[in-house]
């Protein structure tokens, strides 16, 4: 059965509470006993003391047992308790109220402590009383030797009277602690439970679709953090699905443009006059551009699903960096003519090879250089530079184009994410670069400043690991 965080956390709080009163109960309880026995303790001792000193004074040069026969009061004059006179060896000599004869021996503690010479306290029970009893023996002394033991007995009835009616005022105010503290209890329980079913209530909203919804934050403790935490997440799903939105509207406008120029161009020949060779000519070029644009755009898609899943894997082998960068920069050169770009590529010379899967470096190099081309406006400068860095070697494309907005730049390598002035069919290349840098253990950063251009570079190690 599942049970409440409400009933576990008022049943932990109970549980402290009532152990704790408890605990002081039971130390309360016995202090006061301890109080109350001691206090008798002093009453009978300050009496058997004063009676045998008494005795040490007035009539110690006459035979005990002759005070015994002809001055007995002389030792119960100070006191109400039970009176007994006990001989060296603990054997009754007389006994105040007649409980025990003169054949009865006593070797309590306190007779055992008072032949010792000092005084002795004994509590115990007894066959003539109902309730325990306090006895105190003190030893007779004359010209330094032990002639007998004074022992005054006294029942506990009144004083554990006394003791039973002070603990159940300390037992009733327990329960009354209890229940008060039990009230504060489910008054503390509810300000947890309640801000936590408030949450639990907007995230199941969350969980149903509506992300609009927004939980409100209480106080500046856990809980507001979860609600702070839950808040985030709303608006990261709703900008998430912003972009999905945004990135399929946009894949399916890009998808839509080449299809539209083959379908449109097929149509054009297949209608036309077959003889004319530059309109074959020119309809097939077309053809052949959308179709790989087409292409491009599907093996990006599909390139990205195996970053993500996982299903991806690198073929690495010890590479010269520079014969890649070499390769790519010729591809570059053409389109830096047709756009008056000044395109500059530098690195220092022997680079130390890599341990890397050459064409994902190649795949990185031409992204990143394909993004600097399309934002630099005619007349920019683009670069390519390469140089090593203790155990990396650092790779940079700089472009004094457009820029990237502020707002765009945390999330530009985001998969999906197009910002306001992006120009990519999808907005995977970024993620994709990422991605393999990743797989190669390096670091992939992006500087910009609107209008003023972006600096991407990328940090790869020399050795890199050599298990994938």
């Amino acid at each position: 059965m599942k049970t409440s965080i409400k009933k576990r956390l008022v049943g932990n709080f109970m549980l402290v509470i009532i152990m704790t009163v408890l605990i002081l109960e039971v130390f309360l309880a016995n202090a006061v006993k301890q109080y109350y026995y001691k206090g008798f303790e002093e009453i009978l001792s300050n009496q058997v003391i004063l009676s045998a000193d008494f005795y040490h004074r007035y009539f110690s040069s006459n035979p005990l047992e002759e005070i015994i026969m002809d001055d007995i009061d002389v030792f119960w004059r100070q006191t109400k308790a039970q009176v007994q006179i006990l001989d060296r060896d603990g054997k009754i000599l007389m006994d105040s109220i007649g409980a025990l004869s003169s054949s009865d021996v006593i070797n309590t503690t306190d007779v055992i402590r008072a032949l010792e010479g000092v005084k002795g306290t004994w509590i115990g029970n007894v066959d003539y009383d109902t309730s325990p009893v306090m006895a105190v023996a003190y030893p007779l002394i004359v010209d330094g030797e032990i002639i007998g033991i004074l022992r005054f007995v006294s029942t506990l009835k009144n004083v554990n009277n006394i003791i039973k009616n002070i603990t159940q005022v300390f037992i009733i105010v327990g329960l009354i602690v209890v229940i008060i503290s039990g009230i504060i209890s489910l008054f503390l329980a509810n300000t947890i439970v309640h801000p936590l079913k408030e949450v639990t209530g907007v995230a199941e909203e969350m969980a149903a679709g509506n992300l609009k919804i927004r939980s409100k934050k209480r106080a500046d403790d856990e809980i507001g953090k979860l609600s702070d935490t839950l808040n985030y997440m709303a608006e990261e799903l709703i900008r998430r699905e912003e972009l999905k939105n945004d990135f399929i509207s946009s894949i399916s406008h890009e998808l839509r443009t080449p299809l539209t120029s083959i379908k449109g161009w097929a149509i054009t020949l297949k209608s036309g006059d077959a003889r004319d060779k530059e309109l074959l000519l020119d309809g097939l070029d077309i053809i052949e551009k959308e179709s790989d644009r087409l292409s491009n755009m599907v093996e990006e898609l599909l390139d990205f699903s195996r970053f993500v899943s996982g299903r991806i894997s690198l073929e690495k082998s010890q590479i010269d960096l520079m014969e890649s960068i070499e390769q790519v920069g010729k591809q570059f050169q053409f389109t830096a003519k047709d756009k008056n770009i000044e395109f500059i590529i530098q690195y220092k010379p022997n680079l130390p090879h890599i341990y890397a899967d050459e064409n994902r470096i190649k795949q990185v190099l031409i992204n990143l250089l394909d993004n600097a081309f399309k934002f630099t406006p005619e007349g920019g400068r683009v670069e390519l530079n390469a140089r090593r860095e203790g155990e990396d070697i650092i790779i940079e494309v700089i472009d004094n184009g457009y820029g990237i907005d502020e707002e765009d730049l945390p999330y530009i390598k985001e998969k999906f994410y197009k910002g306001k002035n992006s120009k990519s069919n999808s907005g995977l290349g970024l993620a994709i670069c990422d991605e393999i840098v990743k797989l190669h253990q390096g670091s992939l950063e992006i500087e910009s400043k609107l209008n003023q251009g972006t600096r991407v570079t990328v940090a790869i190690p020399i050795e890199g690991e050599k298990d994938q």
